[in-house]
C-alpha cells in the first residue's frame, strides 16, 4: 500500500460498523487529499497518519478480537503519538475497565464504564427509560482546558442532536477529559479526549451533517 498520501486508517478487527463509518470519514475527506483504508493489518496502521477506532458489540468481545487480531499493539502505538478518533465501543475501550463482562480496557484514559441503571425510571413524557438508549439524543459541549471546546466541534452548534445506541456509558476518572455531555437519566459523558485521542459514545456515521463535520475536523485537527 502506498502510504506516501496522507492515509486514515479505520481499524477492522472484525467489530465495528466499518462500512459505514469509513464512506462517512471518506465522504468528510472528499478532496481534502486524504486516504481512507479500511485495514486489518498491523502495519498499515503504523503507516497511517490518523487512526479511526470503530466498535459495537460487547466489550469483551471487541477487547478480545482486537488482541487476537494482532492489532492491539499498533492501536496502542498510533494512540501515543497519532490523532486517533474511538467511536461508540471504540470509545469505551479507550479506559480502564467495563462492567461489561469485568472486562479491561486499554487503559489510554482513566476511567470505567458502567452500565446504565434506569430500572422503574420515567422520562419526563411519562414514558420509562429503555436500555440501551437507542436514537437522537442532545450533546452539551463541555470546555475542555483553557482553549475552551475541543477543536473537533468547531462549527457544530452545541446542543446539536446525535445517533446513539448503548447500555453502557463512559464515565472518565478526571472530569478535564470529558469533551461533551448528554442527558439520559442522569449526565453521561457523550465525548471523551486526551492530548490526540478524541472519542464519541455516538455515531458519527449516523448522525447526519454535524456527524460528517465531525469527521471532517478531525482531518484538520492537529493536537
Amino acid at each position: 500500500m502506498n502510504m506516501e498520501a496522507k492515509t486514515v486508517a479505520v481499524v477492522d478487527y472484525g467489530m465495528g460498523n466499518l462500512r459505514s463509518v469509513s464512506q462517512a470519514v471518506q465522504a468528510a475527506a472528499q478532496g481534502s487529499g486524504w486516504t481512507v483504508v479500511v485495514t486489518s493489518r498491523p502495519e498499515d496502521v503504523r503507516a497511517a497518519q490518523r487512526i479511526v477506532l470503530p466498535g459495537q458489540g460487547a466489550m469483551p468481545d471487541c477487547m478480545r478480537e482486537l488482541r487476537d487480531s494482532g492489532l492491539q499493539e499498533s492501536v496502542l502505538e498510533a494512540a501515543a503519538q497519532k490523532p486517533m478518533f474511538g467511536v461508540c465501543v471504540g470509545m469505551q475501550m479507550l479506559l480502564d475497565h467495563s462492567a461489561e463482562g469485568d472486562t479491561p480496557g486499554l487503559s489510554l484514559i482513566p476511567g470505567e464504564v458502567r452500565k446504565f441503571d434506569l430500572a422503574g425510571r420515567t422520562q419526563p413524557d411519562g414514558s420509562r427509560f429503555k436500555v440501551p438508549q437507542m436514537g437522537w439524543n442532545q450533546v452539551r459541549q463541555v470546555a475542555h482546558g483553557a482553549a475552551g471546546v475541543h477543536p473537533v466541534w468547531a462549527g457544530v452548534p452545541d446542543g446539536s442532536y446525535f445517533y446513539f445506541v448503548h447500555s453502557f456509558y463512559a464515565r472518565p476518572q478526571n472530569p478535564a477529559h470529558c469533551a461533551g455531555e448528554a442527558d439520559y437519566g442522569g449526565v453521561f459523558a457523550a465525548a471523551i479526549a486526551r492530548d490526540n485521542i478524541f472519542a464519541t459514545q455516538f455515531h458519527p456515521e449516523k448522525s447526519a451533517e454535524h456527524g460528517l463535520a465531525l469527521y471532517r475536523n478531525f482531518l484538520h485537527w492537529n493536537p
